[in-house]
């Protein structure tokens, strides 16, 4: 027993040691699912996915989607951009990575929790290769509408954005998306809500009507994710498999 506690205490010194080394900490438990902080997405690869946030890590990305999922933002959007064994990408009202509502862009609240299987995560712009510390921090703190969600693990990812809950049910369904960059025929979120509220899910198949179509319509400010003109750039994560080494010239 007393091994058991003392290889028990090393692997805690030994995990918080490598978050510190990442500029991490350690999140606190994870606490009991609750309804107000339990995103629940009806999906049209199946059925409803149940995500719980975490506001005790990241209060403002939790409050972001929450607002927008309670003015029925979400509602008809598609999952623009999934990679078997990587992740999910929705929340964009243009559909191709480069929208986002006409709410002000969030600041990073990077933390402990991991990029494991079923973790939602807030996707931002990505910083130009060699950019100096105004350009990464812009381009680390421009996320806004849209989220990813893992459909594998990828620990690399960690401290560069912002997770902000996990699944707790209905994975099955995430893993059912249409794959694609983007997908030929994209899985639409046919309603987002908060459990809270207790909306049934729809009819299989229905999208309900947004009351939000003005806010997804609006153009999106310079501080949103570039100028309108040029088109801003694609909101993207970082490429699922690493490129292969140029061959040497003989």
């Amino acid at each position: 027993m007393r091994i058991l506690t003392l290889l028990a205490l090393l692997l805690g010194l030994f995990l918080a040691g490598s978050a510190t080394a990442q500029g991490l900490t350690l999140p606190p438990p994870t606490p009991a699912p609750e309804p107000e902080n339990t995103l629940l997405l009806d999906l049209s690869s199946g059925g409803r996915v149940a995500i719980q946030l975490r506001p005790d890590v990241a209060p403002n990305h939790v409050a972001r989607i929450k607002e927008l999922a309670r003015k029925g933002f979400y509602n008809g959007l598609t999952f623009h951009r999934v990679i078997d064994g990587f992740m999910a990408q929705g929340g964009d009202p243009a559909g191709d990575g480069t929208g986002g509502s006409d709410l002000p862009d969030l600041k990073a609240e990077f933390n402990g929790l991991p990029h494991v299987r079923g973790a939602i995560a807030a996707a931002r712009q990505g910083a130009p290769q060699g950019a100096d510390a105004a350009a990464v921090a812009a381009a680390e703190n421009s996320a806004n509408s849209q989220f990813y969600i893992m459909l594998g693990s990828r620990l690399s990812l960690d401290g560069r954005y912002t997770v902000f809950g996990r699944v707790i049910s209905g994975m099955n369904f995430v893993d059912a998306l249409e794959r694609g960059e983007p997908p030929e025929n994209p899985s639409v979120i046919l309603q987002a809500s908060i459990a809270a509220d207790n909306k049934a899910p729809p009819a299989p198949g229905q999208v309900l009507a947004s009351p939000a179509a003005a806010l997804r319509a609006a153009p999106r400010g310079p501080s949103a994710a570039g100028p309108a003109v040029p088109p801003p750039p694609s909101i993207r994560l970082p490429e699922s498999k690493p490129k292969a080494p140029p061959k040497k010239s003989r």
